[in-house]
C-alpha cells in the first residue's frame, strides 16, 4: 500500500549467515506497482543466496479436447492449465489444476489454498513462457504475503473466485503520510478515488502499473487486480521483465526492489520466501 512500512522479519545477520555477499546495486528496473514511497532507501544491500530449488506445483491431470477420458495419466498430464471461459461464481482453471497440490501446502505453510492454486498457476505460466526467469512460488508468496496477508488482511478472506471478501484498496497516494503524489490516471476505476491513484487487490498494483502489466489468468478476458489469479500472474511477468533471472540472488534482489524499492521490504519478502522454500523442499 502506499507508505507502507514493512516491519522486517529478517535481520541483516540474518541474512549474512544465510550466505550473502555484499554488493552494491545501481540503478533498478523503473519502480511499477510504486508505493508512492516520497524518499525510497538507496538501492544498496547484502544480495542475498539464491532461494533453495523449488518443484514446479504438481498439477492435476487434465484431459485435452476431444481425448478418451481412458487415457493414461501420462498422456493427459499438463503443466499449463487449460483456460477458458467460465460462468461468473464457478471455480476457474487454477482451482481445477492445483487444488490437491495447494491442499497439502496450505497445511505447512499457513497459506490460503486459493492464494496457494494463484501462485502455482503464476509459476507455471512463467516456466513455460520465460524459462530463463526461475521465477518460483515463493517468492510470489513473499510479496503477497507481505502486500495483504495472501489476500486477507484486515479480516478478509478468498473468495472461491480468487477475489478478496472486500476490495483491497490503500491509502491515497497524495503526498500525505510520507506518500510521493500520483495523481489518478484511470478516472477512479479501480479505487473509486478521481483524483489520486491507490494501491490495490493483493499484490497492490496502483492503476497506472496495472494498465502496463494486467494479465488475464482465466482467458476469460478480464483483467480484474483484486482477483489473486491476474495479479500473481502480472506481477510474475513483471518480475521476470528485462530478462533477469531470479535464481540469482543480486537479479532477485533486483526484482524484488524494482517492485518495492525499500530494503525492509526485500529482506522480509526474502524472509518469507525462503522460508516457504525450505518448507516445499522438506515435502519432495
Amino acid at each position: 500500500m502506499g507508505g507502507y512500512a514493512v516491519r522486517g522479519v529478517v535481520s541483516g545477520a540474518a541474512l549474512v549467515c544465510a550466505g550473502l555477499v555484499v554488493v552494491g546495486l545501481g540503478a533498478v528496473a523503473a519502480p511499477l506497482p510504486d508505493r508512492g514511497l516520497a524518499a525510497p532507501t538507496p538501492v544498496v544491500m547484502a544480495a542475498p543466496a539464491a532461494l533453495p530449488d523449488v518443484p514446479e506445483p504438481a498439477a492435476a491431470p487434465t484431459a485435452s479436447a476431444g481425448q478418451p477420458a481412458g487415457d493414461s495419466p501420462a498422456a493427459r498430464t499438463v503443466t499449463i492449465p487449460v483456460q477458458v471461459p467460465v460462468p461468473a461464481g464457478v471455480p476457474r482453471a487454477p482451482q481445477l489444476v492445483f487444488a490437491a497440490w495447494a491442499s497439502r501446502m496450505a497445511r505447512v505453510t499457513g497459506i490460503p489454498a486459493r492464494a496457494l492454486e494463484a501462485y502455482a498457476n503464476a509459476h507455471a505460466v512463467l516456466a513455460a513462457t520465460q524459462p530463463g526467469c526461475h521465477l518460483t512460488w515463493v517468492t510470489l508468496a513473499g510479496i503477497a504475503k507481505v502486500e495483504s496477508e495472501h489476500g486477507t488482511m484486515g479480516g478478509r478472506t478468498l473468495l472461491p473466485d480468487g477475489r478478496p471478501s472486500s476490495p483491497i484498496i490503500g491509502i491515497p497516494l497524495n503526498g500525505a503520510n510520507g506518500t510521493r503524489a500520483i495523481a489518478a490516471t484511470d478516472g477512479g476505476l479501480l479505487t473509486g478515488d478521481k483524483m489520486w491513484e491507490h494501491a490495490v487487490g493483493p499484490f497492490q498494483f496502483i492503476p497506472s502499473a496495472w494498465a502496463l502489466w494486467r494479465a488475464d489468468a482465466h482467458g476469460d478476458g478480464f483483467t480484474d487486480p483484486q482477483n489473486i489469479d491476474n495479479a500473481a500472474l502480472a506481477a510474475g511477468k513483471y518480475l521476470c521483465a528485462d530478462n533477469r533471472n531470479l535464481a540469482s540472488g543480486d537479479q532477485w534482489l533486483r526484482a524484488v526492489l524494482s517492485y518495492n524499492n525499500s530494503l525492509d521490504y526485500a529482506k522480509a519478502v526474502y524472509g518469507f520466501a525462503q522460508g516457504y522454500a525450505r518448507i516445499a523442499q522438506s515435502l519432495t
